[in-house]
């Protein structure tokens, strides 16, 4: 029996009717027409069979494929698992979403389309720059510091040109004031792109502050649990015709996701917002504990000032919180970065914690702790990038305590 739930309209995606948490469950029931089953099933397969009878079969190029209504051909334009990831992203997110093999894939299938002659970005991810350094290689792409106006005037960043945010920012959790650059953009005729990966649905809405295209790393947070590999690319409702273009243009850059993935998505985003809800508030209270421990306050205050140098996350940022707390109506979001006294301790206390994983990457339902000179040779020596997951926030207090208390003979 068909579902009374249909595809979201333009309207809909904008002024969803429902809240979040209950479209992240509904927003693909309209594709229940062929099953019984509660929990979708994984379908596999890579390509379909047409139909049998001779009269109904019609001849079509890839280009004219429909893009999220069966019968499906070939998975690498469309299959069941992606289309209803795409589905609830789209609803989640408030626009057009289309899904990559990864963010990075995500963040060069974005370059391709808009082909900007000059970029404006900030140092956050350094793969985002090793993707920039191949188009650079391909057409001579110009970039320029996000914070640097005047390198923007000395090469004429101008309309089709591209400034890129990155909100929170990786790895320190602090965040970037989106209306002030959607202003500078505005000036220049230059598009707005945002990497909202560490601020995903439920804590912050890029579109509010008028965002030309957002992306993800969804492998972070829409994943959630440390097993899955996706991008996301996210226009705005009335920009039907550019996402329509990218799908076709991802169909023949073949940065599509598996099977697999596209299952595993499904089922992640059925819990999206109580995990980020979960996570980004344990965040800010451990991030309370740490900061008022430097500032001098509680039994704590002698161990982490011994060992600790500062703390950054957006919730530390007290001359921003008007802004901010626009831009991130959710939470402050579940990344931070401590600094430690000496390299010698970022690189040991990772081996004194219990709870926290020494891993890279972010957003799983598991606590991670990166030395972060592990994965990226820019970042200074002391730096430990901190990722909370699902466990009780005093949990992992407790252990981040006797993480400090382990390496405390190192001073």
């Amino acid at each position: 029996m068909a579902s009374k739930f249909s595809p979201p309209t333009q309207d809909e995606l904008s002024k969803p009717r429902y809240s979040a948490d209950t479209r992240a469950v509904h927003a693909d029931d309209y594709m229940n027409t062929t099953n019984t089953d509660v929990a979708p099933p994984l379908h596999v397969a890579t390509t379909y069979r047409y139909a049998e009878d001779p009269k109904v079969l019609r001849v079509v190029g890839d280009e004219d494929v429909h893009l999220t209504i069966p019968p499906n051909i070939y998975s690498r334009l469309a299959q069941p698992n992606t289309t209803r990831l795409e589905s609830i992203l789209s609803s989640l997110c408030h626009g057009h979403a289309l899904t990559y093999s990864s963010g990075l894939s995500a963040f060069h299938a974005m370059l391709v389309y808009y082909r900007p002659r000059v970029i404006a970005i900030s140092d956050g991810y350094h793969g985002c720059h090793g993707v920039i350094a191949i188009m650079k290689k391909l057409y001579r792409l110009k970039v320029v510091s996000l914070w640097d106006e005047q390198e923007w005037d000395e090469i004429d960043l101008r309309e089709g040109d591209i400034i890129h945010v990155e909100t929170p920012l990786n790895p320190s959790g602090e965040a970037i004031n989106l209306l002030h650059f959607r202003e500078l953009a505005t000036k220049r005729g230059a598009l707005l792109t945002v990497d909202s990966t560490f601020g995903p649905p439920g804590l912050q809405d890029p579109f509010v502050q008028g965002a030309d295209c957002i992306m993800h790393s969804g492998t972070k947070y829409f994943g959630g649990h440390s097993d899955m590999l996706c991008g996301v690319l996210v226009v705005p409702p009335h920009k039907r015709d550019v996402w329509e273009r990218m799908w076709k243009e991802r169909m023949y850059l073949g940065s599509v996701m598996g099977n697999m993935e596209g299952w595993l998505g499904v089922r992640s985003l059925r819990t999206l917002e109580l995990r980020v809800a979960r996570q980004s508030e344990s965040t800010t209270k451990i991030v309370e504990w740490l900061s008022t421990s430097l500032a001098g306050e509680g039994d704590d205050a002698l161990l982490i000032q011994k060992v600790v140098e500062r703390i950054q996350h957006a919730s530390l940022q007290k001359e921003d919180m008007e802004w901010i707390c626009k831009q991130m109506p959710g939470g402050y979001g579940p990344v931070f970065v401590i600094w430690m006294k000496s390299p010698k301790l970022a690189r040991f206390l990772p081996s004194k914690l219990a709870l926290f994983h020494h891993a890279t990457s972010l957003g799983g339902v598991e606590s991670l702790i990166e030395w972060r000179r592990m994965s990226d040779l820019g970042v200074d020596e002391r730096v430990l990038r901190v990722s909370v997951g699902v466990e009780n926030w005093e949990d992992l207090r407790e252990d981040l305590r006797e993480g400090f208390s382990g390496v405390e003979g190192l001073v």
